[in-house]
């Protein structure tokens, strides 16, 4: 395991998310790793040193002027013997203080001794995360070299505002920590890659709903393949019943329109891989109330309208990413209908999946299960893979990304 026996120094920050670092520390230990931690005098205001104390089964340290531990510079020994930093949550306070190289606490004082590397999670109001003086210290950091997992977006703990400042969840974390302990290649580290997965709602009314069989596997196995890689993964779902993939950024949605808004939000990106079955056609109008069956009356006729095409708008928008992949899945003529969409769309590549009965993958012949058959279609030409799970799809298209990004 990429954490067994690894030191993580967790500092926490003041903020109403410190909760969630128990949860951290207990995720971390279970998966090998000692962890010590350094807390605020702002971050005891929300949880406390003796509850944290009791999962790291390790001394709290809170106090720069701690006779017993600086006798020795406790502050840093505590640096110097962890084999990562991480700084959760990481409030605009701390993030401003580390950017300027102010040490005048326990915490600042540890980060500026370090020699090792250094992971943030921040948390904080939306309006804070975008306010110009965060934007500055967030860019000062990156060129410092320290590393960010998340925010995310959703709505806020303290003021139930919406937007980008969540912390990432615990497990997003430790997959963060364990990325940037693994020491392998990271090959798409500082590239953004916006992902689509799943299928959309379309609703007919209140209870009804025009959908498809996606079950969201393959986007999702393809999103987290991504980040292993080094990737700045934004995952943009429709409704499915899986897990959200570690190390990703995920926004969920309903609707095709929420989803074509969502992709446009987080352009302008390296790559765009869309692998979203998104519904062609909505009703022209949902019911505000259930459409109710009359005895004799037949089914309700349902005007259609089609939805928008989200390849296609960002195979032709203004800001377009160096890549743009698209999925396809057919029934028949599986080339040629993926030749033809590759053109019509504007993507660099199509990803052609056989989801016929015939094809062999799916025994019921229709999606949603493990095993994928799929064509690599590209100007290139048309690249066969042999029937896989869809795990090693996403492994190989993932290396493939990687190599076409940096071709590019």
């Amino acid at each position: 395991m990429a954490l067994a026996g690894k030191r993580i120094l967790l500092i926490i920050g003041g903020g109403i998310a410190a909760y969630k670092c128990l949860d951290l520390i207990r995720r971390l230990r279970e998966r090998g790793a000692s962890v010590r931690c350094v807390m605020t005098q702002a971050a005891q205001q929300f949880v406390t040193p003796l509850a944290v104390g009791a999962l790291t089964a390790d001394r709290v340290f809170t106090d720069l002027f701690d006779r017993e531990d600086e006798h020795d510079v406790g502050h840093i020994r505590l640096s110097r013997e962890a084999d990562l930093l991480v700084v959760a949550p990481a409030t605009a306070d701390l993030m401003a203080k580390m950017a300027s190289g102010l040490a005048n606490d326990l915490a600042s004082t540890v980060l500026m001794a370090t020699d090792k590397k250094v992971l943030i999670a921040p948390a904080m109001n939306p309006k804070m995360w975008e306010h110009p003086a965060t934007r500055r210290n967030r860019d000062t950091l990156a060129r410092d070299g320290i590393a960010f997992v998340g925010p995310n977006r959703g709505e806020m703990a303290e003021s139930g505002e919406g937007g980008e400042g969540r912390m990432s969840e615990p497990m997003e974390i430790v997959a963060a920590i364990a990325k940037l302990l693994d020491g392998t290649a990271q090959p798409l580290a500082g590239k953004k890659i916006v992902v689509t997965s799943g299928p959309t709602h379309e609703p007919i009314d209140p209870v009804r709903y025009i959908a498809n069989r996606s079950s969201g596997k393959q986007g999702h196995a393809i999103a987290a393949a991504l980040a292993r890689l080094g990737a700045e993964v934004r995952l943009v779902s429709g409704p499915v019943s899986i897990a959200d993939p570690q190390g990703v950024t995920t926004v969920k949605v309903e609707t095709a329109r929420q989803m074509m808004a969502a992709v446009e939000a987080e352009l302008p990106a390296d790559a765009g891989i869309f692998v979203a079955a998104v519904a062609d056609w909505r009703t022209d109008g949902e019911s505000g109330q259930k459409l109710k069956k009359v005895s004799g009356e037949g089914p309700p006729a349902l005007a259609m309208v089609e939805n928008p095409d989200i390849l296609a708008t960002v195979g032709h928008h203004a800001s377009r990413p160096k890549l743009v992949i698209g999925f396809a899945a057919e029934t028949q003529n599986v080339v040629e209908n993926a030749k033809a969409k590759l053109s019509r769309k504007g993507a660099d590549m199509i990803v052609a999946n056989d989801v016929s009965a015939d094809s062999g993958v799916n025994a019921s012949g229709v999606m949603g299960g493990d095993r994928n058959l799929v064509r690599i279609v590209s100007a290139d030409g048309v690249e066969d893979w042999p029937e896989m799970g869809k795990d090693a799809v996403a492994e190989r298209l993932a290396r493939l990304i990687a190599e076409r990004l940096a071709s590019r």
